[in-house]
């Protein structure tokens, strides 16, 4: 069995792949002050729950944008899962060449959305990633990565109201009933909520005015579903993006 490992800034989420199937799927928050045995026991405690053990898995392959968590999870494959971690970053082998000016700065959770995403559609595409921040990539029809952008996540700038508007309580990121608000509450939540959907058409919109032809526009993380569901720029909902993707640079990558 394949264990696959994206670190974002906040979560970290697991899977376990036999073969294409995506058997099990874990959310945790990410933390970098955790030690390897701290790692070990709450990966042993997911495992156990699911009647899985450490001797099951034959391979792993992490993706990481926190730096501290890569040493310590490299170590803690070699400790405990007696195995040698596949890295997705520089050295890796994607099938997908980068045109960005410096290639080694794209995130990995962005390369590994977008070789999954040219995978399942194999055109021209944007993928929109809802995450700590929320990144939109540009993949073209032949499956070059072209470039994209990147903007404040809805945790982030909903946290920033709360913490400089004194008086706005913190309210749940949901769709209100309706965007003329009648309450406070309801008020935060069209002007964050719709303002996503804003940013998302805008962007998608501007984007696909500078493509030759006309994209697909997929979405992924934890948000994707419901702004999906308010507007038409996306395309296709996939919540399991990442962990795809690097189940497929794995097997590009296996010896």
């Amino acid at each position: 069995m394949l264990l696959v490992i994206d670190v974002g800034n906040s979560n970290t989420v697991l899977g376990i792949y036999q073969d294409e199937l995506l058997k099990k799927d874990w959310r945790v928050g990410t933390d970098k002050y955790r030690t390897v045995d701290e790692y070990a026991m709450l990966i042993n405690d997911l495992f156990r729950l699911s009647d899985l053990n450490f001797s099951d898995l034959s391979a792993v392959i992490v993706s990481c944008v926190v730096p501290p968590m890569l040493n310590t999870l490299e170590n803690l494959c070699r400790q405990y899962f007696k195995l040698t971690p596949y890295v997705v970053g520089p050295g890796i082998k994607t099938g997908m060449p980068i045109q960005y000016e410096n290639p080694r700065e794209v995130g990995a959770d962005r390369i590994v959305n977008a070789v999954a995403a040219y995978e399942q559609c194999a055109c021209s595409l944007i993928v929109v990633d809802f995450g700590t921040a929320t990144t939109f990539d540009v993949i073209s029809a032949d499956g070059c990565y072209q470039g994209g952008a990147i903007a404040p996540g809805v945790g982030i700038s909903a946290e920033a109201l709360f913490e400089r508007a004194s008086k706005l309580p913190r309210v749940e990121f949901s769709r209100p009933p309706q965007i003329i608000a009648k309450n406070t509450v309801n008020s935060m939540q069209a002007g964050i909520f719709f303002g996503y959907v804003g940013l998302v058409e805008g962007i998608v919109s501007r984007m696909k005015a500078d493509m030759p032809d006309r994209p697909k526009v997929v979405a992924t993380g934890g948000l994707a579903a419901p702004i999906a569901a308010a507007t038409e720029a996306i395309d296709l909902v996939e919540p399991f993006l990442t962990l795809e993707g690097l189940r497929i640079l794995y097997q590009r990558n296996r010896q």
